[in-house]
């Protein structure tokens, strides 16, 4: 990802199976369970005062958006392999393990937008701490300014 930015969405290739997997997940057994909802609903009698009924049909919307959303970024999404070239730099879809100013060690993978999820771990190339971190090598320091002041981070080890 460091000569030229993808056009659409840059997602890793385990990002793109976890979003088809959710979008099978959700137009399979989330549209049948949708449907039992409804149709339990329906069963309770007078549609027009029927308040299970138009929660079920709101909520069978919010369903159908999603997955219309998901499939877009399914449309959209460009997987960008790990760079491998250089084995010691921290780039898209690897793994390191990152020292913060106050010696905490992190492990992050740099992945998608879409895809981050601190707490799990994956930081979005995207994040300005991902952005200036992108394509550093290890023993780098990265002085990065943040609304809580001036932080330092340091590419400790590459772990994949």
């Amino acid at each position: 990802m460091s000569e030229t930015a993808p056009v659409g969405e840059p997602i890793t290739a385990e990002g793109i199976e976890a979003l088809r997997a959710e979008v099978g997940q959700l137009e399979g057994t989330g549209r049948v369970e949708m449907a039992a909802r409804i149709k339990a609903a329906r069963e309770l009698g007078d549609l027009k005062e029927n308040a299970d009924y138009h929660i079920a049909k709101e909520d069978q919307a919010h369903l159908e958006t999603k997955i219309k959303r998901l499939r877009e970024r399914l449309r959209t999404a460009v997987v960008v392999e790990a760079d491998n070239r250089d084995d010691n730099s921290f780039a898209f879809g690897r793994t390191a393990e990152i020292v913060d100013d106050s010696g905490e060690v992190k492990t992050w993978t740099l992945v998608g937008s879409t895809e981050a999820d601190l707490a799990n771990g994956r930081l979005s190339a995207e994040s300005p701490i991902g952005k200036a971190l992108l394509d550093r090598r290890v023993g780098d320091n990265v002085k990065i300014v943040t609304p809580r002041g001036d932080r330092t981070f340091r590419v400790q080890k590459l772990v994949s």
